[in-house]
């Protein structure tokens, strides 16, 4: 199996989010570099720049790879939006501190407005998500199940298989009762996080139930895994289901922390720590 070569720190973790999902789906499905050229009719040289994040991949590659592997176009495509995104519009990350503005470079909130001027848009990549969410009906964000270790050990091989389309975080949070999620721009959840039996006597915070869901777009899930954060102090910025930068830089200090491999990809050992 190759070993994959460590992501440049520069990296925007939007983007990184993209490598890493394209990453595991070409150790599930067994393509080598030759096979993606071959199938997918794009250079092997382009197919390692896409896979070490030395380029952003286009749209067609995407398409061309989801149709390769057997993966869910859909899903990609909105990870794609959101690196195309952050490409666009990049940001500032900071790696050890939150960001000073709560609502800085977090898709989905808005800045105060300046008087005199037109209402701020919600980002482009948490709009495409909630609408994905709203029009596929599979519940809350994108959620990408591991079939064993998706927050892998430095030595480990990864081997990660793509959830079908269903119920997603609506499932994980069927504990708490609560409906399906809908993103809403400006809206935030409180967080009590406690410990128990319906997480098997881990912290718990009353959104999601789940153990193993890899966080990828707005959902409960991701509103637990804030209030977890928050929780061990790892500050995540707004607590409001949506997984943008800060979550993210939250979620890499959290796994610096606890030795895993710090790639923002919340996985079954990164929910391991956060339950306690």
């Amino acid at each position: 199996m190759l070993r994959w070569k460590a992501l440049p720190d520069s990296l925007d973790p939007r983007v990184r989010q993209l490598v890493v999902q394209l990453r595991r789906l070409k150790d599930r499905s067994g393509l080598s570099l030759e096979s993606l050229e071959t199938k997918t009719g794009i250079s092997r040289s382009s197919w390692d720049r896409y896979l070490n994040g030395k380029t952003l991949p286009p749209r067609r590659a995407v398409e061309e790879f989801a149709r390769a592997s057997g993966a869910d176009s859909v899903r990609l495509l909105v990870l794609h939006e959101i690196a195309e995104d952050a490409r666009q519009r990049p940001s500032a990350l900071s790696a050890s501190d939150g960001v000073t503005d709560p609502g800085a470079d977090v898709p989905g909130v808005e800045s105060p407005p300046v008087k005199g001027a037109r209402p701020p848009l919600v980002r482009r990549g948490a709009a495409l998500a909630a609408a994905f969410t709203a029009l596929a009906g599979v519940g809350a964000g994108i959620v990408i199940s591991s079939a064993c270790n998706d927050d892998r050990s430095a030595s480990d091989p990864v081997k990660a298989t793509v959830a079908a389309a269903g119920p997603s975080s609506s499932t994980t949070s069927a504990a708490a009762g609560r409906e399906r999620y809908v993103f809403q721009p400006g809206k935030t959840y409180p967080c009590e996080v406690r410990r128990s039996e319906t997480t098997g006597k881990g912290l718990y915070a009353g959104y999601s139930v789940t153990r193993s869901a890899v966080l990828a777009g707005p959902g409960w899930d991701v509103v637990e895994a804030q209030c977890l954060l928050r929780h061990h102090h790892m500050e995540p910025g707004v607590v409001d289901g949506v997984y943008g930068q800060q979550t993210i830089a939250a979620v890499m200090r959290l796994q610096e922390k606890a030795g895993l491999p710090a790639d923002g990809v919340v996985g079954p050992h990164t929910w391991r720590v956060l339950r306690g």
